[in-house]
């Protein structure tokens, strides 16, 4: 299938309170499938927001606790969503984005490799050391977790591996929704891919978040745009046009990788 249907779930979250997040998110499910999406992402640590301080509470291995309610809510609307949840594993825990299919298989899982200091992860979590791209039923895809935007080389890594759809779960902030809404089509621009962002609206912790989700095509071109209130955004995409885009402006064939890897082992 190369013509699919994205829709971002855009929502407040509370800070601490999985059992009314879950609700939301349900909600939020219920509702894409009901407007026919293929897949729903939610926004990144949508169970617990930033309640970091407490992540022996709310983490769990990825086959257990929100995690299989994510499975759970997948498999029971047969629809596939993203997101990121905290997770316990080897005493540790990470900010981990899964994709789940719409039989609840999960497809994929990326712990966040860029631990963000304005909002104090490295204190609490662990980063992780991996970035897989994946097969989906909609073709290869890749999963980002907000902070990660900024590090254009692991996006560069999930183009040459084959990923035509990146999606990033975030809670970013609103003093720098810029660079939010400039990273997304920047991202999507030079390594001709289709980018998938769902950005939490709300505030908590003194910190306000700016939403402005976005679905960006390998033209850079916005397929979908929210503001800073709650929403449900919906786009077709079609993964062809990844394609079509690379024949035009043929930049992976003009790469000069050996010149780029001499100033990498220079460093």
């Amino acid at each position: 299938m190369n013509s699919l249907t994205l829709a971002l779930a855009q929502i407040d979250l509370a800070v601490g309170e999985p059992a009314q997040n879950l609700e939301s998110a349900r909600a939020q499910i219920r509702d894409a499938k009901a407007r026919g999406a293929d897949i729903v992402v939610l926004p990144e640590l949508w169970s617990s927001a930033y309640d970091l301080e407490h992540a022996a509470t709310h983490a769990s291995a990825l086959d257990a606790g929100m995690f299989a309610a994510i499975a759970e809510l997948a498999r029971a609307n047969h629809i596939a969503i993203v997101g990121s949840l905290l997770e316990t594993r080897d005493g540790k825990f990470y900010n981990t984005a899964t994709f789940h299919d719409a039989l609840g298989n999960r497809l994929g899982a990326y712990r966040k490799l860029h631990l963000v200091p304005m909002l104090d992860e490295p204190k609490f979590l662990a980063g992780g050391d991996d970035a897989p791209v994946f097969d989906t039923p909609f073709g290869k895809c890749a999963l980002a977790v907000c902070y990660d935007l900024r590090f254009p080389e692991l996006w560069r890594h999930y183009a040459l591996a084959g990923a035509r759809l990146v999606f990033i779960p975030a809670e970013w902030p609103q003093k720098r929704i810029a660079h939010w809404r400039t990273l997304l089509p920047a991202r999507a621009i030079e390594n001709q891919i289709f980018v998938a962002g769902c950005n939490r609206v709300g505030a908590s912790k003194g910190e306000t978040f700016g939403g402005n989700s976005l679905i960006v095509n390998p033209w850079g071109e916005t397929l979908a745009h929210g503001d800073e209130r709650d929403a449900l955004l919906i786009a077709q995409i079609d993964l062809d046009l990844v394609d079509d885009v690379r024949a035009r402006v043929p930049v992976f064939r003009d790469r000069r990788a050996e010149v780029y890897e001499k100033w990498y082992n220079e460093k």
